[in-house]
C-alpha cells in the first residue's frame, strides 16, 4: 500500500473517536497492554512525560518538547488530533514520522490489528511508541488522547505526570461533573511519580491530592512556580497558564538531573512553533483582513479565547463557525459575541453538526448569519465580505480549523 492507501485503510477500518464518537471509546486497556507485549514493550525503552487535561495539554506538550529540544535532547512528541497530516501526531525534534515508516508498520502488523480488533487510537499509540523506541529518543512528551485512566497512552511510567486543568467535556465518557472528570484524568498519576497540576478548583484539588497521597506521589501546583516567567511565541492569552505549567514541570525535571539551562527554557518558549510545528492556537492566518483561528471547542477553552477576541480592534467581526454534534450548544453559543456576522458550516466529518441545525440553534442566542455547504465556502464568503479593517475568526472545532489552515 502507498501512504495514502494506508491512511485510507486506517480511517476506514478502525473506529476513531474523533470521527465517530462512542464506537471508538474502549472501557479498558486490555488491547493496549496486549499490543505492547506483542511489540516487545517499546514504552519501557524511553523516558517520558505524560500530559493530560481538558484544555491546554497540546500547547503544554509542545512547550515542553521545544524546551527539551533547545537543551540538546532528542525529543519525541505524541499528540492528537492532527490538523492536516496524520504524521503531525508523531514527531521527533519537530520532524514528522516518515510516511514509509507508517506504511511499513501497518503492513507488518495489519493481520494482528484485524484479528484483535484494535481501535485507531490503540494502533497509533503502538506506532508512536515503537518509533520512539527504535529512534532512541532521550525523552518523549506523550499527550493523553481522551480522559486519562483508560487512555491508550496510560501504560507508560513517566518522569513527571502533568494535568493541565479540568473542564466539562466528553461527558458521555468521562462523567458530567468536575469531580468525575478529575478522577478520570487523575488516573495517569503513578506510584512515586511527581505530578504537576495546572489549574484546580476546590473540588478537583481534593481529588488530585487524595490520588497523589494514595500513590505516594509528590504534587506540585503550577501556581506555586516561583521562577522566571518567560514569554512564549504562542500568543493566546490563555497560554500564560500553560507556560506556568510547563515551567513547573521543567523545574521538576531539573531536580531529576535533566540538564536544562535557563537559556534553553527562554529559547524553547520563544520558538515553540518553529521547533515543533504547532498549528491552530490563536494562529494569525492573514493580516488584511486579519484572520484568526483557534481550536478551542468547549466552554473552558472558549471563554479566554472569546475574551481575547473582544479586545481586537475592527469595524466588523466575521465568525466562521462549525461544531461537532456532541457539544452542549446551550453552554457554548452564549459565549460568542452577538454583534458579529456568522457563517455557519458543517465540519467534513461524520459527526459534524449540520449547518442548518447550527444556524437554527444559534438564532436562539441572537447569533445571526448564513449557512454554507462547507467550511471552505463559509470562509470564502467571509473573505469576500470583509474589508481590510475587519476581523475574521474561524473556530468552534478542531476540524473547522483544519479545513482552512
Amino acid at each position: 500500500m502507498t501512504y495514502m492507501e494506508t491512511l485510507d485503510w486506517m480511517f476506514a477500518q478502525l473506529p476513531m473517536y474523533q470521527r465517530q464518537g462512542d464506537s471508538a471509546y474502549k472501557i479498558n486497556l486490555t488491547n493496549t497492554f496486549q499490543l505492547a507485549t506483542y511489540l516487545q514493550n517499546p514504552e519501557t525503552k524511553f523516558k517520558s512525560i505524560h500530559v493530560a487535561g481538558t484544555n491546554g495539554k497540546g500547547s503544554t506538550s509542545h512547550m515542553l518538547a521545544s524546551i527539551l529540544q533547545e537543551a540538546g535532547y532528542k525529543v519525541g512528541l505524541y499528540t492528537s488530533p492532527h490538523l492536516k497530516d496524520f504524521r503531525e501526531r508523531i514527531k521527533i525534534n519537530g520532524e514528522k514520522i516518515p510516511e514509509q515508516y507508517v506504511v511499513d508498520f501497518v503492513k507488518k502488523h495489519q493481520s494482528y490489528f484485524e484479528k484483535n480488533h484494535l481501535s485507531f487510537f490503540e494502533m497509533t499509540v503502538g506506532l508512536a511508541f515503537e518509533f520512539f523506541a527504535r529512534s532512541s529518543v532521550d525523552i518523549a512528551v506523550i499527550e493523553v488522547g481522551l480522559g486519562g485512566r483508560l487512555d491508550s497512552t496510560n501504560i507508560i511510567t513517566p518522569e513527571v505526570s502533568v494535568i493541565t486543568n479540568i473542564g466539562i467535556d466528553h461527558t458521555r465518557f468521562l462523567g458530567d461533573t468536575l469531580v468525575k472528570i478529575a478522577e478520570e484524568k487523575a488516573g495517569i498519576i503513578k506510584e512515586n511519580i511527581p505530578v504537576v497540576i495546572g489549574r484546580t478548583t476546590t473540588e478537583t484539588k481534593k481529588v488530585f491530592k487524595e490520588k497523589a497521597e494514595i500513590h505516594r506521589s509528590d504534587l506540585y501546583l503550577a501556581r506555586d512556580y516561583d521562577g522566571e516567567l518567560y514569554s512564549c511565541d504562542l500568543k493566546g492569552d490563555y497560554q500564560r497558564e500553560n507556560v506556568r505549567t510547563a515551567l513547573q514541570t521543567i523545574s521538576i525535571l531539573r531536580t531529576k538531573n535533566w540538564r536544562i539551562k535557563e537559556l534553553d527554557i527562554e529559547k524553547g518558549l520563544s520558538k515553540v512553533v518553529q521547533n515543533t510545528g504547532l498549528l491552530g492556537r490563536w494562529q494569525i492566518l492573514k493580516q488584511t483582513p486579519k484572520v484568526i483561528c483557534d481550536t478551542a471547542h468547549n466552554t473552558d477553552g472558549l471563554i479566554p479565547v472569546m475574551r481575547q477576541l473582544s479586545e481586537e480592534v475592527y469595524d466588523r467581526l466575521h465568525i466562521v463557525l462549525g461544531v461537532v454534534n456532541d457539544k452542549d450548544l446551550n453552554t457554548i453559543l452564549p459565549l460568542f459575541p452577538k454583534d458579529a456576522q456568522y457563517y455557519f458550516s458543517k465540519p467534513d466529518i461524520p459527526r459534524g453538526l449540520d449547518e442548518k441545525e447550527l444556524k437554527e440553534k444559534a438564532l436562539k442566542f441572537k447569533l445571526n448569519g448564513i449557512d454554507y455547504n462547507s467550511v471552505k465556502d463559509a470562509y470564502k464568503a467571509a473573505l469576500q465580505e470583509a474589508t481590510d479593517r475587519d476581523v475574521i475568526y474561524v473556530g468552534g472545532s478542531t476540524f473547522v480549523v483544519a479545513e482552512i489552515i
